[in-house]
């Protein structure tokens, strides 16, 4: 056993050395020993009991069934680590979401583990090498795509452990598997008040395990179902208002403070709105890249960044959020077009009908225009043939390719993957989402700016029950007369505040970056364009980007109805920052 200034594990010619500067849970007993990053929510369930920590669970649980079977048996959010001395190998698992990150790199005679890129880029013998697929698609494509290849990652020579999967190093043979997936099963037949009270009663219980956990915790909160129904059940469970806080923006475009106000009186015993502005856009971006050793990929995050530092400073442990609530109960505004798909594939025309003209009623926009003929084009563009088949969303993949010189990488050969373990579209979408899109850089960046600050971070509806369970519900149950999360909202009756509970039209948890670049920031990143470090990186072809910055700025300046580009200039800053503050700077060696 060794100690150095990484978390990071290496694995050579049958020695094994942890090396941790946080605070991982460490053990070794009966010639093993384990590494634990997060939390095992069900203890007690577990082979060494509640009244040991989780790395001697880990090792308990592994001796009786297995390394496979224990991950199988533990509900939590983890990354895990267990060497076994008897049999010289090298276990590595990762939850079952991918709620905790883990990374690895193997050499002929070397393999190493850690938690964050920096602590394995600092080993002899790790090239410095970017993955140029992996900054293309960041560069120039849409964020949804970045993680499509799930055991990938920005660094040429550093790999990704991807949710659900475990790693087994013996000898020179590696070997990674999943242990756990999602797939056909049949729906469940029971009516929706039965069925609400059994989503209850699971949320109920995934926010209960969370909150054992935490010693003083803190909800985030929006105006939207997700945080709200966790900070509600959260209530209900302790007979106790909770704490919030809520990022807030002077911009009403992505404000929620009026939607906030009326379930803050009701549920919430202190709740702190915290103005996101007066903050300098390149300082906080290098900020963030620094914590991340990635580029982080929307500008949602830079909120939450700030806010996790201000949550740090008043002594809170465990921040408590709504990842996954729209993933689970189709709340997104494109599960629409997928669950039309299902009703015109099950033959249910009338269904189908009334659902184009509700979703046109409750939300139309003035620019992404909702009628019957708009239904039906996005069918024809996104949902394929086959019973299932959910195709590539072509416009949003390919928008910004002229952005990024083929010379670097050709962008046009770019094919994402798209997983079709069911024969519903809805539920493939959904799948997808939490698998390759939405939510694998969603939980990263929560993961990095919580780690940070210091804190941990707990999303209850990731709960891998509540998961299995509301991929079964019926998509009546989820989208229907216009209105998404139907389950969720009979779930929550008596729980949530009514204004909540039936509001129907959804801002969504954004940030107004549009106007983040169209002040003094654009000028800087005009600067950093014409630069001949930006040049010479030789990602973006300059005048495009140029163009584009331009168009940008006359969109938001003259409010235009028509889409800005503040998503490509927010991962554009974020390529360069990144360049700038991680690739480029020569990282200090790590004793082995």
């Amino acid at each position: 056993m060794a100690t150095g200034n990484a978390n990071s594990c290496s694995f050579s010619q049958g020695s094994f050395a942890v090396a941790g500067a946080g605070v991982p849970a460490i053990a070794q007993d009966s010639g093993c020993v384990a590494v634990v990053d997060g939390v095992f929510y069900n203890a007690s369930e577990l082979a060494a009991g509640a009244g040991y920590g989780p790395a001697h669970q880990l090792i308990a649980t592994y001796q009786q069934v297995g390394f496979a079977d224990a991950l199988r048996g533990i509900n939590g959010d983890f990354a895990v680590a267990l060497f076994d001395e008897q049999t010289d190998t090298l276990w590595l698992g990762r939850d079952r979401i991918g709620v905790r990150p883990l990374y690895y790199h193997a050499q002929a005679d070397a393999f190493a583990f850690a938690s964050q890129p920096q602590a394995l880029r600092s080993l002899p013998g790790v090239s410095r090498h970017v993955n140029r697929r992996y900054v293309a698609v960041f560069a120039g494509s849409h964020y949804r795509y970045i993680d499509n290849a799930p055991d990938e990652t920005p660094f040429a020579d550093i790999r990704q452990l991807p949710a659900a999967s475990y790693l087994q190093l013996k000898g020179q043979m590696l070997l990674v598997r999943s242990y756990w997936s999602l797939g056909e099963q049949p729906e469940w037949t029971e009516n929706e008040a039965v069925l609400a009270e059994r989503c209850r009663e699971l949320l109920f219980d995934a926010v209960a395990s969370r909150l054992k956990a935490a010693r003083k915790p803190v909800f985030t909160l929006s105006g939207g179902m997700d945080s709200s129904s966790v900070l509600a059940c959260a209530v209900q469970l302790t007979g106790e208002r909770q704490e919030a806080v809520s990022s807030v923006y002077a911009d009403k475009t992505y404000d929620e403070s009026d939607d906030i106000r009326g379930f803050v009186a009701e549920k919430v015993r202190r709740w702190q709105p915290i103005p996101i502005d007066g903050f300098d856009l390149f300082d906080v971006v290098r900020q963030m890249v620094r914590a991340h050793d990635e580029p982080v990929a929307t500008a949602t995050w830079l909120s939450h960044f700030l806010l996790t530092k201000s949550i740090a400073e008043q002594g809170y442990d465990v921040v408590f959020g709504g990842l996954g609530g729209d993933e689970l109960n189709a709340g997104e505004y494109e599960y629409f077009v997928f669950n039309f798909a299902d009703l015109r594939h099950r033959g249910l025309h009338a269904d189908f009908e009334h659902e184009i003209a509700t979703w046109a009623k409750h939300h139309d926009h003035p620019i992404y225009r909702k009628h019957r003929d708009a239904a039906m084009a996005h069918l024809g563009r996104l949902a394929g043939d086959a019973a299932g088949e959910v195709l590539v969303d072509r416009e949003r993949l390919s928008r910004y390719y002229p952005a990024v010189k083929t010379a670097y990488h050709d962008l046009r050969n770019f094919q994402p993957i798209l997983d079709h373990p069911f024969s519903s579209w809805l539920k493939n979408r959904t799948y997808q989402d939490i698998f390759r899109e939405t939510a694998p850089c969603c939980l990263r960046a929560e993961d990095r700016n919580c780690e940070a600050a210091g804190l941990g971070h707990a999303d209850p509806f990731f709960d891998y029950r509540l998961v299995e369970f509301m991929f079964r519900v019926p998509g009546a149950m989820k989208i229907r007369d216009g209105v998404t999360k139907r389950l969720l909202r009979e779930a929550m009756k008596g729980i949530l505040p009514e204004e909540t509970r039936t509001r129907i039209k959804k801002t969504g948890w954004n940030a107004p970056a549009h106007i983040w670049f169209n002040g003094p920031a654009v000028e800087q990143l005009l600067d950093l364009v014409h630069s001949r470090v930006f040049r010479e990186r030789g990602i973006y072809d300059a005048a495009e980007v140029i163009r584009l910055i331009e168009e940008h700025r006359s969109i938001v300046s003259d409010s235009v109805a028509q889409d800005n580009h503040m998503m490509f200039l927010w991962q554009l800053l974020n390529v360069e920052l990144w360049f700038q503050e991680v690739v480029d700077r020569v990282p200090e060696l790590v004793a082995a």
